[in-house]
């Protein structure tokens, strides 16, 4: 009787049972539950509405963290339903140190700071972990899971394209302070310091706070910043690219998995006796 009732919650909090209707209650209410929460946090950072509605956004607070508090548990409680969680003390600890299980712990751990000797600096510090309530939303939403294929399916190209980014970050830095540090040496005190003026021209930002005065500085950022525009550019075909491949992949996938359904009575062929298709009277 217990291992049922195990398997029923994790069933329940993973979204296995979308059919069932308490499985689709408890998924979005916790969707809601996790956009209400970031929400307050950015509606609390307004001294005007926080000081009249103070008492409600506590109240909020604490019940949300309460909600996900027991969430938690009972899903550390529940994951030994799954084979590689199966023993219950080490099987545990391995959940307990998934992404999604940290995430779940973060997203309300600071609550409980104030109750230690913490510093207060520190507590609104871990105040703002709450926005990672919104990583939650990963198990539930579509989207969310899809990026995370296409991330994995690209991971190679992005990494390739994130080494040439610091390649030309450091080379750029490089290169300009040898060329602007006699210039402006307030500007371009040191490599590091140099590192910023890269980050804004590869970017194409621009916010003209640091920028080349000498004519070969100048013909140096020109270059940059159109190096920046093509490199950018690549990371996002790459994703484009991910993301039609998954679409195409997932939706031939529902296809060939999708049941068979009888076209007169719209009944699964698999729940009719000797697989018979009914015929009109």
């Amino acid at each position: 009787m217990a291992k049922k009732i195990k398997r029923r919650i994790f069933l329940i909090l993973e979204a296995k049972e979308h059919k069932q209707r308490l499985s689709r209650a408890c998924e979005y209410f916790l969707m809601f539950l996790i956009i209400a929460n970031t929400l307050a946090v950015c509606i609390e950072s307004v001294e005007e509405i926080f000081e009249v509605y103070e008492f409600y956004f506590i109240i909020f607070n604490r019940f949300s963290i309460g909600v996900f508090t027991l969430e938690y548990l009972l899903r550390v409680w529940s994951c030994t339903t799954l084979d590689r969680y199966r023993h219950p003390i080490w099987g545990r600890l391995r959940y307990m140190v998934t992404p999604l299980a940290i995430i779940d712990l973060i997203a309300f751990l600071p609550f409980y700071l104030p109750f230690t000797n913490a510093d207060l600096r520190s507590i609104k510090l871990f105040g703002l972990t709450r926005f990672l309530q919104l990583l939650k939303l990963g198990r539930y939403s579509r989207g969310i899971k899809i990026l995370g294929q296409v991330i994995r399916l690209r991971q190679e190209e992005l990494i390739l394209t994130l080494n040439i980014v610091c390649f030309l970050l450091i080379s750029s830095a490089t290169l300009i302070y040898f060329v602007e540090h006699d210039a402006q040496p307030d500007k371009f005190p040191n490599i590091p310091a140099a590192m910023w003026w890269g980050i804004i021209t590869l970017t194409t930002v621009g916010y003209g706070d640091v920028y080349p005065i000498t004519p070969l500085g100048k013909i140096l950022g020109g270059i940059l910043a159109l190096l920046g525009i093509g490199l950018f550019a690549l990371p996002a075909g790459l994703i484009a690219s991910g993301f039609t491949e998954v679409i195409t992949a997932n939706k031939k996938w529902a296809e060939t998995h999708a049941p068979r359904v009888c076209p007169h009575c719209g009944k699964p062929l698999d729940e009719q006796p000797n697989n018979q298709t009914h015929l009109k009277d």
